[in-house]
């Protein structure tokens, strides 16, 4: 991750002299830098914050810069290479923004930077600070300069970065919001709105209608799926253990599940088409979660019981076992997302976005007319729910599963019109969700274990029931509790708004 802060200044400008002379601050020598910006025709990457780079001077040339949620802060990705067309390892990082237009270079800048390092006593870079002179070239010819200066964070804190913003500022410069040098020189058409613009602000409780409600939950769904999709193809953790893949996976399913809950509202030349894309894109996504899970999985029940250790090297062959699974889940997934029909999708993606094309009925106030279509939803659930028996088949229980989560998302995308009896109607609904996904990973888990152990039933045998033992008690155990959360989810209070 990259995060820097820049700032303006005339040629005039002089670095202050408590910023020269502090004692941790280190000039390096100069460098000369050409960098080779590659975009779309119509600067889909500029426009949206990215950027793909080729720059001598740099030990890896070609970098992709991808935007973040926070202004200031980007993901890098740097490659070496030979000029020319981009490695395709970076191209791809970026399809999201481009799709299926080329890239081609669209702007050359020549810097002159002079750069310092910020020290702290043991020699560790806290720091740096650029002092950058940037001629815009078209041809041999420059068509424009300007200068600015970069702090970028390394080892330090935000305050090493407060620090020096506080003694440029002193001295005359002007901290700007954070723009690229390609993108300033590349003026206004960069800067105009992405093809995937940012959701626009909610609109208050008592003015809302159906249709503000419905479309901006559909963009933040494609806005969630669009900027995993980079992090995805790096393997990326995206906090608490948590991976992209699974982040990318649930914006599909709230996707679809808002498409269902609120189809009469929506067109179904376009509504039902995505529905099934996204269920192919999930379905691709899925395989490599459920191997993320089950290795996870493998150790946990593994270290279960310190009393009873099961053999170390049959639960090694096992993960071994798994470990193939997520390659080639992997490579299944790699190879979905170069596709053609991918490339559809985003295009379809990036067209309900600009206009979700709500019908008549998203005119009436959302809190009057969109809890009958969560009422649907509440209402298959507790169908489903009564169903359900202690010794009953696990695929009935990972049918209300489905049908719990599916009721949450529904819930949570009124609750912002609904209020506090949604939100927590939400809460306990996750709760629920949360209990019968537990009950279905340990029975996928039992199955799983059946199924390696089939390879070799008799060296496996032992470590085998063993696990599969364990996993059958977490079913057992997931069945005892539901009732108890099943029953915080029925409260009048939470659900009288459903009528």
């Amino acid at each position: 991750m990259e995060e820097e802060r820049k700032f303006e200044v005339d040629e005039a400008f002089a670095l202050p002299d408590e910023f020269l002379d502090a004692p941790d601050v280190f000039a390096l020598p100069p460098v000369r830098l050409r960098a080779t910006y590659f975009d779309t025709a119509d600067l889909r990457l500029a426009r949206a914050g990215a950027s793909l780079r080729f720059r001598t001077g740099d030990a890896e040339p070609w970098t992709v810069k991808l935007p973040t949620a926070i202004p200031g802060i980007r993901r890098e990705v740097s490659l070496a290479g030979p000029s020319g067309r981009p490695p395709a390892e970076l191209a791809d990082l970026v399809t999201t923004f481009r799709r299926s237009e080329p890239l081609a270079p669209v702007i050359v800048l020549r810097t002159v930077r002079q750069p310092y390092e910020l020290r702290d006593g043991s020699g560790t870079v806290l720091a740096e600070l650029v002092d950058d002179h940037v001629s815009v070239l078209v041809g041999r010819r420059v068509v424009t300069r300007f200068r600015e200066i970069e702090v970028e964070r390394k080892a330090g804190g935000r305050d090493v970065l407060d620090r020096v913003a506080g003694s440029l500022t002193a001295a005359g410069a002007v901290e700007g919001e954070f723009t690229a040098k390609h993108v300033r020189a590349l003026g206004s058409p960069a800067t105009a709105p992405a093809d995937l613009a940012a959701s626009p602000r909610p609109v208050s409780r008592k003015k809302a209608t159906a249709a503000d409600v419905v479309a901006g939950g559909i963009r933040r769904d494609i806005g969630v799926i669009v900027a995993h999709d980079p992090l995805v193809r790096l393997r990326a953790e995206v906090g608490r253990g948590d991976t992209a893949v699974h982040q990318m996976r649930v914006g599909c399913r709230r996707l679809r599940s808002r498409l269902r809950t609120f189809a009469p509202l929506l067109d179904p030349r376009w509504a039902d088409p995505l529905r099934a894309e996204l269920s192919w894109l999930a379905s691709v996504l899925g395989g490599v979660r459920d191997a993320e899970v089950l290795r996870a999985r493998l150790g946990v029940t593994a270290a279960a019981d310190p009393l009873a250790p099961l053999d170390p090297e049959i639960v090694g062959e096992l993960d071994r076992a798994l470990a193939d699974r997520y390659r080639d889940a992997v490579t299944e997934l790699d190879a979905a997302l170069t596709s053609e029909r991918y490339l559809e999708l985003l295009d379809l993606l990036v067209t309900v976005a600009a206009k979700p094309g709500v019908g008549r009925g998203g005119r009436a106030p959302a809190r009057e007319a969109l809890p009958p279509f969560v009422a649907r939803t509440w209402k298959r659930l507790v169908r489903d729910v009564r169903g359900l028996r202690a010794d009953g088949p696990d695929e009935v229980w990972h049918a209300a599963r489905v049908r719990a989560k599916r009721a949450r998302y529904a819930v949570e995308a009124v609750s912002s019109v609904v209020g506090r009896p949604a939100q927590r109607l939400a809460a306990a609904l996750a709760a629920v969700q949360g209990d019968l996904g537990e009950h279905q990973d340990a029975a996928l888990a039992a199955e799983t274990w059946l199924e390696l152990g089939a390879a070799d039933p008799g060296r496996y045998g032992v470590t085998v029931g063993r696990l599969v033992e364990r996993e059958r008690g977490a079913v057992v155990a997931a069945r005892g509790r539901f009732a108890g959360v099943w029953a915080e989810a029925r409260r009048g209070k939470l659900t009288e708004w459903l009528g």
